[in-house]
């Protein structure tokens, strides 16, 4: 059997009804990538539910690599996530009607996680093909956060062989014409532009070396 490379999307949130991490990963459910199958799976986005979910879909399917997209309205390209925080503060509540604030994704663990993937070729790889990104230095503090932080911790506690990371993608268009006529983009670039993060994440043993972070 091919080894598996798991992607993993949420459900829509705060009243929407589209979620595009979630339409991404239905679209590359069962590609052959880099010599992986890629095995989709929908996260539920509520905090009580989806680290278990996250746990249990590694345990299930044995995972070389795992790769988690969320929404981040607002934003204009893919943000590739470097770093998870310990911190729950809920803006708003999650699907079950949960706000948490204050709280820590998991009790006693550290600060922070850096994402295992290498998130600079990644980049790069995303920039020659002319799709707008940048390394984003703040998940958030919602359940896409909670998610990258739990994955982060499995790995450094369960599964040491197992590398993983997080990528935040913006609204699609159908979205955004209802939103203030937010950033979007169209979700074949952004099905395209998750394919060659896998492709790019499970052919790197090493990542490159140039600057790309922020001055605030």
């Amino acid at each position: 059997m091919k080894p598996v490379a798991l992607l993993l999307g949420f459900e829509p949130f705060d009243g929407d009804d589209i979620n595009p991490s979630q339409r991404i990963v239905e679209s590359l459910d069962g590609e052959n990538i880099a010599a992986h199958l890629v095995v989709a799976r929908t996260l539920p986005t509520e905090f009580a539910r989806a680290a278990e979910a996250l746990s249990d879909a590694i345990d299930e399917h044995s995972p070389a690599l795992v790769l988690a997209l969320g929404q981040a309205g607002g934003r204009a390209g893919i943000s590739i996530e470097r770093i998870a925080i310990n911190v729950i503060d809920a803006r708003i509540a999650d699907n079950a009607g949960e706000q948490p604030i204050d709280v820590p994704v998991i009790d006693g663990a550290p600060n922070a996680y850096f994402s295992t993937l290498p998130i600079k070729a990644m980049l790069r790889a995303l920039h020659e093909e002319r799709i707008p990104a940048s390394i984003s230095n703040t998940a958030g503090t919602f359940v896409c956060n909670q998610v990258f932080y739990a994955l982060a911790h499995l790995i450094a506690t369960r599964h040491p062989m197992l590398r993983g990371g997080f990528v935040h993608v913006p609204y699609l268009p159908e979205q955004a014409r209802h939103k203030g006529d937010a950033p979007w983009l169209d979700l074949e670039t952004m099905v395209e532009a998750t394919r060659l993060c896998l492709r790019v994440a499970l052919t790197t043993k090493e990542d490159l070396h140039f600057a790309a972070g922020a001055t605030h």
